[in-house]
């Protein structure tokens, strides 16, 4: 969908960081380039995946932790902007990888939550099987393989795609976690409110701006993943189908 992560500073930040936030997200929701444009303000952090050691040995330090407590220290640097602010990117598995060894909700001062998902959940399930297909996650990877339509595939990352947002809708009914929500189509219609709602939501008041274009990443998208979610919905589309995954009434 978007490409090329730019690396990130090292440098510990002008102030200590000693407030923040999590954005909230699922694998090819558009929060590659939500997140580069969050950090390209210079002051809003650097949100990006943390608690994912092989990806950061990949992209941005091959001598990266796996280890959490040592994360969150790189979290509190790597992931700060000069003002004091830090970020982070999360999934619903690496919260499952970290929390069972470290309260990192609570060991982050004054953390902040962050609600981002794409409304168009077909479009992102077709995103998440051709760059499988692909191993082509961002538009500077190289290419490994062809996409061949895959209704199945479809269909799983579909279910899998909900299953995941219905994770963080739990998450934060059953803490009760205040979380701003943002949309990926909202954000590409006006950045520089969906950017602005953000800085206000973590107390900056100075206006932000932000330009799309100048954004290091592609998209990926084409006219064939739309004519894969219209042949999607004729041969899997019936509303009158029982999912075999759905619960009894």
């Amino acid at each position: 969908m978007f490409a090329h992560l730019f690396r990130l500073r090292t440098s510990s930040p002008a102030q200590p960081a000693t407030r923040g936030y999590a954005v909230c997200t699922l694998p090819r929701s558009g929060s590659n380039v939500f997140c580069d444009l969050l950090g390209s303000t210079g002051s809003l952090g650097r949100p990006r995946e943390y608690f994912n050691g092989a990806a950061r040995r990949s992209y941005d330090d091959p001598e990266y932790p796996d280890d959490p407590h040592q994360q969150i220290a790189r979290i509190l640097t790597m992931g700060a902007t000069p003002n004091g602010i830090y970020a982070l990117k999360i999934f619903p598995g690496l919260h499952d990888l970290v929390a069972p060894h470290l309260r990192w909700t609570e060991v982050l001062p004054n953390l902040s939550f962050v609600r981002f998902r794409r409304g168009d959940i077909l479009g992102q399930a077709v995103s998440w099987v051709r760059a499988s297909q692909t191993q082509q996650f961002r538009s500077s990877d190289p290419r490994k393989g062809e996409v061949t339509y895959d209704a199945d595939a479809i269909a799983l990352r579909l279910r899998q795609i909900c299953q995941r947002n219905a994770r963080w809708d739990m998450f934060f009914a059953r803490t009760g976690l205040a979380a701003l929500d943002v949309t990926y189509e909202d954000f590409l219609a006006d950045p520089d409110r969906e950017v602005g709602r953000v800085a206000a939501f973590v107390g900056i008041v100075e206006r932000i701006r932000v330009d799309l274009d100048r954004s290091p990443f592609q998209r990926q998208r084409d006219g064939s993943s739309a004519a894969w979610c219209e042949r999607f919905r004729a041969e899997r589309g019936d509303p009158n189908h029982i999912d075999p995954f759905q619960d009894p009434a």
